[in-house]
């Protein structure tokens, strides 16, 4: 990839990003046969991108707002994600406990109204549930002054993986993609945005790439990105950070969440079964500037805590939290709007005098659409021939409607093949990475073989989930993956423990007390 990056060839479209929205550009472009490069400065759904609460969901609760047109729109991609990746999206079945009189119906006729948006789309269909229906469904639900509730459903899905298996899709059409390369300003022709100035983070190589039209994809760092071209322009995006926290699926046993559509200051909380665990979000917390790793905050975690305790009849501690981590939103300015939770969870797409186009808002269920707005409106700036997406049917790699057990981070086909060959050739592979997770030493061999992962962080965090589900199991299983890497990059033992104690400092921001 560093060698097709740095050819002298100029491309004609460069994506400046690789969370979900520049990961689906970059799809979307190689889909109509535009020669793309796509650039992220960490690794591949580093920010944002892997901390999402893991629902591909089309926001019951923005019906509330009023945007119907939103949802409707949501709704469809959440199907056209099922119909194209089912082996990565699945039917998730959701419970709204009603504790006051008016609320079984009260949500009962909002979900009826998500059902028929979903026209024909839908996962399954929304029904009234007895007190001893939800009892049922969740052993655990606090049955203090419970009247019953509604069921529903959504998507779930695993967001790391999927943004990794859009990248796979796109790089099959030709894509070049590269993580650890960092933009480092733009590249002008005439007056007009023509390319990016490129910093390898790992060689140390730097130059210049040119290209037809650049599109900014940064996410919450768009506009660090936009002020390269226009230092003086009012900020394009809004940031909001939320919080989650992840707790044993003692907490939450069986297969069925938990959703609170309006806690008492306004907010939504999720207790969702998530490999295993049970992952209980989110805040909205207004953000001034951007962080690359972003932490709850105590008041945050004490939200989560205070606020699942009073839905679940297991309290939950400060020590029972396995792994806590937050995400940031990066949501479309509207005037002086300081209300994070009230912003819309659209998206906007727009060029600037001297043609960079920049993508602001938008999330991993509407990112294809996202994407598709986004190169139509590059390929108008960029002078480009006009061809169509092939998106909305586009399978993604590893298209499976039967998943193997085996392998909980959901590979499949001959990904799932090649992993089960490398324990064969080497039993070290064949072991654990640690007893309290799911995840083998073979797939860290995979992931630095095959899957572009040159960090310790990479495969730890986005190539399998451990630091997500159990920070101290990720922590303790640091010595013995870098040792599998090292081996696969034909890096030394000083390499290694460099790693161990990187990825430790960082597991440590996932812990609480």
């Amino acid at each position: 990839m560093l060698e097709r990056a740095a050819e002298l060839r100029p491309w004609d479209v460069v994506v400046v990003g690789g969370g979900c929205t520049g990961l689906a550009t970059a799809l979307d472009a190689a889909t109509r046969g535009y020669r793309t490069l796509l650039l992220e400065r960490g690794d591949f759904t580093g920010g944002t991108s892997s901390r999402s609460t893991k629902l591909v969901h089309g926001g019951v609760r923005y019906l509330r707002h009023g945007e119907i047109g939103l949802v409707y729109g949501a709704l469809g991609e959440r199907h056209r994600l099922v119909r194209n990746a089912p082996h990565l999206v699945h039917d998730l079945a959701l419970v709204v406990p009603a504790y006051r009189w008016w609320e079984r119906p009260y949500f009962g006729i909002g979900l009826k109204l998500y059902d028929a948006l979903a026209s024909g789309r839908g996962l399954g269909r929304s029904r009234l549930l007895s007190r001893r229906d939800c009892l049922n469904r969740i052993s655990t639900l606090s049955d203090r002054g419970l009247r019953g509730g509604v069921l529903f459903h959504d998507g779930q899905f695993d967001d790391a993986r999927l943004g990794w298996t859009m990248l796979r899709t796109a790089v099959s059409l030709g894509c070049v993609a590269l993580n650890h390369a960092e933009v480092t300003g733009l590249v002008e022709s005439l007056g007009t945005v023509k390319g990016v100035r490129v910093r390898d983070l790992l060689g140390g190589a730097e130059w210049e790439v040119r290209g037809a039209v650049v599109v900014n994809a940064a996410g919450p760092f768009a506009d660090s990105v936009r002020r390269m071209d226009e230092p003086d322009r009012n900020p394009a995006v809004v940031l909001s950070r939320g919080a989650h926290i992840v707790v044993s699926s003692a907490f939450l046993p069986g297969r069925t969440a938990v959703l609170v559509p309006k806690t008492d200051d306004g907010r939504v909380l999720f207790a969702i079964p998530w490999h295993g665990h049970v992952v209980i979000g989110t805040t909205d917390v207004p953000v001034d500037e951007p962080s690359r790793e972003p932490v709850p905050t105590g008041a945050e975690v004490d939200y989560l805590i205070e606020h699942a305790g009073r839905y679940l009849t297991r309290p939950i501690t400060r020590p029972d939290i396995l792994s806590a981590w937050a995400g940031l939103r990066g949501l479309m300015a509207a005037g002086p709007e300081q209300n994070t939770a009230a912003l819309s969870r659209g998206h906007r797409v727009g060029a600037s005098r001297r043609g960079l186009v920049t993508v602001t808002g938008g999330k991993w269920t509407t990112c294809r659409k996202v994407a598709q707005d986004a190169v139509e409106v590059a390929a108008d700036v960029g002078g480009l021939s006009p061809a169509h997406t092939r998106t909305a049917t586009l399978r993604l790699h590893g298209y499976s409607k039967r998943g193997d057990v085996r392998y909980p981070w959901r590979v499949y086909g001959s990904d799932a093949d090649a992993i089960r060959k490398l324990e064969e050739a080497d039993d070290r592979l064949a072991g654990l990475m640690h007893p309290a997770l799911p995840y083998r030493l073979s797939q860290a061999a995979w992931a630095a073989r095959s899957e572009m992962a040159v960090r310790l962080e990479d495969v730890l965090a986005r190539r399998t989930r451990a630091l997500f589900l159990n920070a101290r199991a990720a922590s303790a299983s640091a010595p013995a993956v870098a040792a599998v890497m090292a081996r696969e990059l034909g890096r030394n033992e000083r390499w290694a423990e460099e790693e161990v104690r990187a990825f430790r400092r960082l597991a440590k921001s996932y812990l609480c007390g």
